[in-house]
C-alpha cells in the first residue's frame, strides 16, 4: 500500500527557509517519480517540483526556481523539499506526490502540511 506522509510545515518569516520532508512507504522512492505540488483555496493546483526517475531529470516551477531544491535518500526512503528565500505567495498546503511510471503524473500523493509565510 503506498503511502507518503509530510512534515515540516509551519509559520515563517519572509525570507525565512523550511525543509519539508516526505515519509515514503509501499513503494521504492529511486524507482518512482516523486514531486510536489501546492493548493491555496480558490486557485488551480501548482505543480512545484518535481524528480523523476524515468529520464533522471528535476523540474521546477518558474515561481519557485532558485529558491527551491527538491532531494531524496534513497536509503531511507524520504522525499524532501528545501524552500529558501519564502514569500508571502509561497503560503499554501504542500503535498508530496509519486507518479508509479517514474514521471511526474502524479497517482498517490499524501494529506498535505501548511505552509504560511507572514511577518
Amino acid at each position: 500500500q503506498v503511502q507518503l506522509v509530510e512534515s515540516g510545515g509551519g509559520l515563517v518569516q519572509p525570507g525565512g527557509s523550511l525543509r519539508l520532508s516526505c515519509a515514503a512507504s509501499g513503494f521504492s522512492v529511486d524507482y518512482y517519480g516523486t514531486g510536489w505540488f501546492r493548493l491555496v483555496p480558490g486557485k488551480e493546483r501548482e505543480g512545484i517540483s518535481c524528480d523523476s526517475s524515468s529520464d533522471g531529470s528535476t523540474y521546477y516551477a518558474d515561481s519557485v526556481k532558485g529558491r527551491f531544491t527538491i532531494s531524496r535518500d534513497n536509503a531511507k526512503n524520504m522525499v524532501y523539499l528545501q524552500m529558501d528565500s519564502l514569500k508571502p505567495e509561497d503560503t499554501a498546503v504542500y503535498y508530496c506526490a509519486a507518479d508509479s511510471l517514474g514521471g511526474c503524473n502524479y497517482d498517490y500523493w499524501g494529506q498535505g502540511t501548511q505552509v504560511t509565510v507572514s511577518s
